[in-house]
């Protein structure tokens, strides 16, 4: 048996043969990185264990690296709240609606002032 036909056994291949595409949790992400980090045993070891390459090991020290750096510029104390744009869509809309109404209502008011008198509610 060849190591074609082995890797076709094991389901590691689509019916085309191309390699089907592995997601890796982000726990084991940051094992991976982790253990890359230590330098104890040589990254072309570990790449091959993992069935990585070079670029995918690039890609999660370089995510690992901008994930400590926000981290690390987040001032103490307590966090601004920040809603979704939809959220914020709607707010918006609503607001206007409200503002619209609003308007309508004042309209009013002063055409009732106007029947009473010129605005004086006492007669």
């Amino acid at each position: 048996m060849s190591v074609t036909d082995k890797d076709d056994l094991s389901g590691s291949r689509t019916p085309t043969g191309k390699k089907k595409r592995r997601f890796l949790s982000p726990e084991k992400k940051y094992q991976l990185f982790l253990e890359s980090q230590r330098g104890g045993k040589p990254v072309g070891e570990l790449l091959r264990r993992e069935g990585l390459y070079s670029s995918d090991l690039v890609r999660i020290q370089q995510k690992a690296r901008e994930g400590a750096l926000e981290r690390l510029a987040d001032r103490p104390g307590r966090q601004k709240k920040t809603v979704s744009q939809q959220e914020y869509d709607a707010l918006k809309q609503e607001l206007e609606e409200k503002e619209r109404v609003l308007a309508e209502m004042a309209v009013e008011l002063t055409i009732l002032r106007k029947k009473t008198n010129g605005g004086s509610w006492e007669r």
